[in-house]
């Protein structure tokens, strides 16, 4: 009996008609419908290339290869192989060759930390940042548990203002009530009686871009690592002075380690989380001495933030800009979970986590890649003040006094060149250590009977070929994600009503 097309069964249902163009319709008719058509057509191809991926032979390893990396969205493409060998005798223990694979590849995860770029990698990231913060915070991971003693605190740096914004308030306030008489030189009112919530988008938007100093703010971020150092400096200085101690005694006597991370704010300027952390001089298995508290580490830190002032190199055309931290300035203790004041240490860890899988299209920026002209900044949906940011941004880079700064190659992050997430030395573990150790972990679990250490050698030859899934791959992939995700939610529950009938 021949197939029938209009079975329900039938992947992607009943064979589609492409729509005919007529002489009657107007221009934007006949646009819209030649859309329509080439969408209707690339559906049919997605289709029938997931036909025949799903009838492939080596389809049920393809299909393991996916699951292994989670459902990786754009997963490393490799060729090549892995031997190990004996240490003492050369007898090869275990060989391991992508010639068998589907397409002679082996899939590995993009470990991208983005969730608008990769989900289940971004979630993976954000584990690993979890783990990495908290056990800064509660010890673990190589860090001692002492560490909950010593004092932290969680202290939020801002920018300071570039010029007037509207704000958006969670309480329902008024934007800017006190400063509604009177308008600006360019006929702008300098206030705003209405109220906007975090869905309004005139949020964080410059009440005047003609007012708005939008050089400044860009030079803010390309200085921003300056800042930083310039604060965690004289922080030494404060406490020393403070405690009563010279600088070269406290530094003999306390060493400060810190894990912060950046976050763009409505006005697309960036802010500092950070974790403050007060050990003794050789780190984070030694104490601090009695006589410095959090207290005194609290206004330390208020009053370094004040002194920081710098400036920038001269320009021409703008001469030089002075930089300091914002006036809202934010330091509160941390408390481990026996504690009654403060926050709690395992909120912040997940905070911090949080924020570094969120993408661009998530912040007020709204582009994850680098531009290579101003014609990029038409792709993405960005806002007029973002646009003026990044255009700005791509303006200063041609002045040859500011060139060291690279601002063109840093316009999608407007002028910003730090990492997301950056930590002090000894905090606590690295990334690397716990990829390694999970790595290890999954190699156990995969290979149990596999001798690991100096009686094994082995020998890896790999070599890149390429990324990503093809459009109907992609959809069977995208499938494997949400099981897995829902997979995931479902034992979470199951593991908190454990809980709560055990209470």
């Amino acid at each position: 009996m021949p197939p029938n097309p209009s079975h329900p069964c039938r992947l992607g249902g009943p064979p589609r008609e492409v729509p005919t163009i007529t002489t009657d319709t107007t221009s934007a008719d006949r646009r819209a419908a030649l859309d329509r058509a080439a969408r209707l057509r690339q559906l049919s191809e997605i289709d029938r290339e997931t036909i025949l991926l799903a009838q492939d032979p080596q389809f049920p390893r393809w299909l393991a290869q996916v699951t292994a990396t989670g459902g990786c969205a754009h997963p490393i493409h490799l060729k090549g192989s892995t031997t190990t060998r004996d240490a003492g005798t050369g007898e090869i223990l275990h060989h391991y060759d992508t010639r068998n694979e589907p397409g002679e590849r082996l899939l590995v995860r993009c470990r991208n930390r983005r969730a608008t770029v990769c989900a289940p990698c971004s979630r993976l990231h954000a584990g690993d940042t979890f783990h990495l913060v908290r056990a800064g915070l509660l010890g673990g991971k190589n860090v001692p548990t002492d560490v909950r003693e010593h004092p932290r605190l969680f202290v939020t740096l801002t920018a300071p203002s570039f010029g007037a914004v509207h704000r958006a308030t969670a309480d329902h306030e008024r934007c800017r009530p006190r400063r509604s008489a009177g308008h600006c030189e360019h006929g702008r009112s300098r206030g705003c009686p209405a109220t906007h919530d975090a869905s309004d988008p005139l949020g964080g938007q410059p009440l005047c871009p003609d007012c708005y100093d939008y050089s400044a703010h860009i030079l803010w971020h390309a200085h921003a690592g300056r800042l930083w150092k310039a604060f965690t400096d004289n922080l030494y200085n404060h406490l020393a002075a403070r405690t009563g101690r010279t600088r070269t005694g406290l530094r003999r006597s306390v060493r400060i380690s810190y894990a912060k991370v950046a976050e763009y704010q409505r006005r697309a300027a960036v802010h500092v989380h950070t974790v403050v952390r007060l050990d003794g001089a050789t780190g984070p298995s030694d104490p601090p001495p009695a006589w410095v508290s959090a207290e005194d580490l609290s206004a330390a830190v208020r009053t370094a933030a004040a002194a920081v002032h710098l400036h920038t190199p001269y320009a021409r055309g703008l001469g030089e800009h002075g930089l300091r931290w914002g006036s809202e300035l934010d330091a509160r203790p941390l408390r481990a979970f026996d504690g009654n004041e403060g926050l709690a240490d395992d909120a912040i860890a997940a905070y911090v986590a949080k924020y570094v899988t969120k993408g661009a299209a998530e912040t007020a920026i709204g582009l994850d890649r680098p531009i290579t002209s101003l014609d990029d900044i038409a792709t993405g949906r960005l806002s007029a003040h973002v646009r003026t940011l990044i255009r700005t941004c791509w303006r200063l880079g041609g002045l040859s006094e500011l060139e060291p700064l690279r601002l063109r190659a840093w316009s999608h992050t407007l002028g910003y060149r730090g990492h997301i997430l950056t930590k002090s030395r000894v905090y606590s573990t690295t990334y690397t250590a716990l990829r390694a150790e999970r790595a290890q972990h999954q190699r156990a679990a995969a290979s149990p009977d596999l001798p690991d250490g100096p009686d094994a050698i082995t020998e890896a030859h790999w070599r890149y070929v390429g990324s990503g899934h093809t459009p109907g791959a992609a959809l069977v992939v995208a499938g494997i994600a949400e099981d897995l995700a829902r997979t995931r939610q479902l034992y979470a529950e199951a593991r908190k009503g454990e809980g709560e009938c055990s209470r």
